[in-house]
């Protein structure tokens, strides 16, 4: 009678490659004025599956979204969740924003990082000090003019040409998991750059185009009906500058002393 002999094997440590819990949370998930609850789920869950909490919702189009059934094993998460009325309040904590995008119809006005290359740049920048969030548009049109504005970089999903767009939480799960990949763990823990001054916020960056706006007001820089026009494009500029927190203050300082003296002329 002979003998089966059966190889023990342990369960595969797949999760070994999952990020420290202090690293994940210096990373946001923003999905920018959502359509249906059930996507918003499934985003929800997808996070969850990587570890990954938090999670803003912009404008989303239902009342009801944090009832989605889609978000299996993921209900605390949604119900935590941040909702906030713009994409520049979900914002306003992080120094880089990334946007997902197709380029199929839009030519890109900041850096465009593929898929593979967005581990790197996104723990890299975590890694000295900053907070980064994800950004994804709604499912009709994707992200806005003015909603790529607020966005550093975009990252581009590689897809059929035929089928450029891809489903809200499919999106945000292939994000997830390239940032969860063993590439993104090792990348992670490479030597530290030297340390660098800390990047301005994104609220940093809105309160001085908000002030330059004023300045091009008061100085009569363009028509009024170039206004919205004008602050879209301060706020990609300010986002490609990359400017850190000490050299944004003085920036806001100096224009504050313009404001100034355009209100209050000499001999006036």
């Amino acid at each position: 009678m002979g003998l089966a002999l059966v190889a023990f094997c342990p369960p595969a440590l797949y999760n070994r490659f999952l990020l420290p819990d202090v690293q994940r949370d210096r990373l946001e998930v923003v999905l920018a004025a959502p359509r249906n609850p059930l996507n918003i789920g499934a985003a929800a869950r997808a996070m969850a599956n990587f570890g990954f909490a938090r999670l803003a919702v912009v404008a989303p189009h239902g009342p009801h979204w944090r009832e989605a059934r889609s978000a299996v094993g993921a209900p605390e998460l949604l119900r935590n969740a941040k909702e906030t009325a713009s994409l520049a309040e979900a914002t306003a904590g992080c120094t880089l924003a990334v946007g997902a995008v197709s380029l199929a119809r839009r030519k890109p006005e900041q850096p465009v990082v593929l898929l593979p290359g967005l581990a790197p740049v996104v723990w890299s920048h975590i890694a000295q000090g900053g907070r980064a969030a994800l950004v994804f548009g709604s499912e009709k049109r994707g992200l806005t003019r003015d909603d790529l504005a607020h966005c550093h970089l975009l990252v581009e999903i590689p897809t059929d040409a035929r089928q450029p767009s891809m489903n809200l939480g499919q999106a945000v799960a292939v994000c997830l998991y390239e940032l969860t990949r063993p590439a993104a763990s090792i990348a992670s823990r490479l030597a530290p750059e030297p340390a660098q001054p800390p990047l301005a916020s994104a609220a940093d960056l809105d309160r001085l185009a908000g002030l330059v706006e004023k300045v091009m007001a008061a100085a009569h820089y363009s028509p009024d009906a170039m206004h919205k026009a004008n602050r879209r494009d301060l706020t990609l500029l300010l986002r490609r500058l990359a400017l850190n927190e000490r050299d944004a203050r003085r920036i806001l300082g100096l224009f504050r002393r313009i404001l100034w003296r355009l209100e209050h002329p000499a001999g006036a």
